[in-house]
């Protein structure tokens, strides 16, 4: 499997060789861009504004920082390895932390690491991380800009996910307080309460993904698309009604499984007791 990333975890004097390999892959299904008369393929050029719309090829083009207008200063891929310390270089652990502490909002991507020497090192950390529940917070440059990153462990799997700086992050658009009444706080509850379940992500499917194959082949045998009938919905307005009517909704769709639960219980107490009827019949009596 081809990595993303190869350097080294570091932690304190210990130095651990690895390499970072995506964990998500792209299932996205590509359109190529048409003309609509013609359906030939539309192309992107990369052209010289000052050079009468010349072709450039990628080789010929380097980065440049715009510091005043039409003026710029040019940089290579040797500049930018130049402004890495020895710790930009690896994936350096400045601390340890509970990574229940951090808010989803700063995940981004992940890798799964992978050691190539000092397995044993590797093994250890991770055997520790586990134990103690803790993940480390490191940075370090990829390609050109610097990245936070959450060293973490789950099921004797160690991962990396790069984070968001805090000036990533915008600030949460003001949203005006409504006062909420106790009857539809409690309702509310309720509804929650029987929506509640493990996350399975098996569960899960990309059922949009799966109806857009299925259309790609019928345009290709020749048939046109259907719309799906839609389903008709009560128009709710009152939120109680609506609420009163989801309880009941979800209500009755877990009502069969404590039953069969309670019966279980029950008989599983009534042999209990046989059993210790039983035992007490035949237990002799103590000298």
């Amino acid at each position: 499997m081809a990595y993303s990333y190869k350097g080294a975890i570091s932690f304190g004097l210990v130095h651990i060789p690895i390499t970072l390999t995506a964990v998500i892959k792209e299932n996205d299904i590509g359109f190529n861009m048409l003309d609509k008369d013609t359906q030939s393929r539309i192309q992107y050029k990369k052209t010289c504004v000052d050079c009468g719309g010349r072709e450039v090829q990628n080789t010929d083009i380097v980065k440049g920082y715009q510091y005043e207008k039409g003026k710029y200063v040019l940089f290579t891929e040797e500049d930018f390895e130049k402004l890495k310390t020895e710790k930009d270089k690896n994936i350096t652990i400045s601390q340890f932390t509970d990574v229940k502490t951090i808010d989803p909002i700063y995940f981004d991507r992940a890798f799964y690491v992978n050691p190539i020497g000092g397995e044993h090192a590797f093994a250890l950390l991770l055997a520790a991380m586990e134990k103690e529940n803790r993940a480390g917070i490191a940075k370090t440059v990829l390609g050109s800009r610097e990245t936070l990153m959450l060293i973490r462990v789950s099921n004797g799997i160690m991962f990396a996910n790069s984070l968001f700086f805090q000036d990533e992050v915008t600030k949460a658009p003001a949203v005006e307080k409504t006062e909420v009444k106790k009857e539809e706080l409690a309702l509310a509850v309720n509804l929650l309460a029987n929506m509640t379940k493990p996350f399975e992500p098996e569960q899960f499917r990309d059922d949009y993904h799966e109806r857009l194959k299925n259309a790609i082949a019928k345009k290709i045998a020749g048939k046109q698309i259907t719309a799906p009938n839609k389903v008709p919905q009560d128009n709710i307005i009152n939120i109680m009604e609506a609420l009163k009517k989801s309880v009941q909704m979800t209500g009755e769709k877990k009502e069969d499984k404590p039953k069969k639960k309670i019966q279980t219980i029950g008989k599983r107490n009534a042999n209990a007791k046989s059993k210790d009827k039983t035992n007490a019949a035949h237990r002799k009596p103590a000298v």
